[in-house]
This record gives structure tokens, sequence and C-alpha cells, in this order.
């Protein structure tokens, strides 16, 4: 977006020249990532770019190699990952995962449920759920915090093409309700290209740059690595 600067609300999180390195190989570097509250900002990039390893390090569950990384005093994050893994022989209940980071009353957790759309199933075995099912679940156990900020991580894996267009307009309606802050993960171009969004775009290489100081005074520009 064009928006001058210097009008933006301040922001949640703000990276700068952010790398990671691993194993002598750079996964990501020189990314400037900032998301303001009530912004929806796209990271985007091709398998290989660095994506989830980028919106990773935002949150700090991966330490950066280079670069800063500031945040909102008190923020309060929703993550939603790229997958999440349920043992069939678990007996977790579709309420249960909803709140099972926490203590919720049956209220905070009917409204979640219902913010979503799933609040008419019942309390299934979450294990019975379809793909679309599970990606909203996954989102209400991000919403049930009532985040600043909300982070998805290709919330439209194994959703097919309807689907994940009915998710991307519920993402759109929670952040104008909730007034948060949403850093999206995507590798549909289409879709980013269709939205009034700020967009960061990782480019996956295919060679590290030539051996340098431990300055990083040869540096290729924003780019991601497999």
């Amino acid at each position: 977006m064009g928006d001058d600067p210097h009008t933006r609300p301040a922001p949640l999180i703000d990276a700068h020249n952010i790398g990671v390195r691993r194993n002598k190989r750079w996964i990501i570097r020189e990314v400037d990532v900032r998301v303001a509250r009530g912004e929806l900002v796209y990271l985007i990039g091709g398998n290989g770019a660095g994506k989830s390893t980028c919106a990773k390090a935002l949150l700090g569950l991966i330490r950066i190699d280079e670069g800063t990384i500031e945040q909102a005093p008190g923020l309060e994050v929703g993550y939603v990952p790229q997958r999440l893994s349920v043992s069939p022989t678990l007996p977790l209940s579709l309420r249960r995962l909803v709140a099972l980071t926490g203590r919720f009353s049956a209220r905070d957790i009917d409204a979640t449920l219902a913010a979503v759309g799933l609040e008419k199933l019942g309390d299934p075995p979450v294990t019975t759920l379809s793909g679309g099912e599970f990606q909203r679940l996954l989102l209400a156990r991000a919403l049930i915090h009532q985040p600043d900020l909300l982070v998805l991580d290709e919330p439209d894996q194994g959703v097919d093409v309807a689907g994940a267009e009915v998710f991307h307009k519920l993402i759109e309606e929670i952040r104008q309700d909730l007034g948060c802050g949403v850093l999206l993960v995507s590798h549909d171009i289409k879709m980013v290209m269709d939205a009034d969004s700020d967009v960061v775009v990782l480019v996956p290489h295919e060679h590290d740059p030539p051996p340098q100081d431990e300055s990083g005074s040869i540096q290729t520009a924003g780019h991601g690595n497999a």
C-alpha cells in the first residue's frame, strides 16, 4: 500500500533485515516485515522460499542470526500452524482442542466456535472433522485468546479452492470485527494480487552468496532458501 508511513498506526511487530542461517546456509535473509493493528499483510513465496521459517522467526519460535524484531508491549499473538497432527487414538474432542491452551468459560468457547462457523457441530472427535472444519478449529483455537496479531501459516492447506475462498473471507471478517493485525502466509499469488494489502515476497534461490566475513558485507537482497 502506498500510505505515508508517518500516518500509519504503530506496528504490532516490526522486523528489519532479519536472517536465519542453518548449517552454513541462509534460509531467509534481508527480510522486512511490518504489521500494524487492523492491517492484513501477506507473506508469499514458492516452495523453499522460507515462508514458515520467517513466520516462526517473527514469533520468536526460532532464533534469528541477523536483523532486529520489535514487538508491541504485551502483544497477544494467535498462531495457526500449517499443520497439526492429531493421533487417531487420542480422545480429543472439538471443544477440548479449542480450550487446550488455557482455562476458558463455556460462553467464551461457544462464542469462538460461532465466530468460525462451527457452533452447530456439537463436540465430535477432532479426527472426524473434514479438512476445512479442522482448519476452522485451528483458527478458533487462536482466536479464543483475543489476539492483537493473528498469524496464519498457509491456512488453506488441504482445502479445495471453494473452501479456501470461504476461509479467506472468514479471516477478513474476523480482522474487521476484532481490529487485529493479520499476517497471512500463502503461496496463492492470484488471491494476493486480488487483495488490497501489503505483500512481502520471499524468493527462493539455488546458491548462497559468495563467502563473506561475519559483518555480512556481501549480501543478496531479500530472499529465501530451501
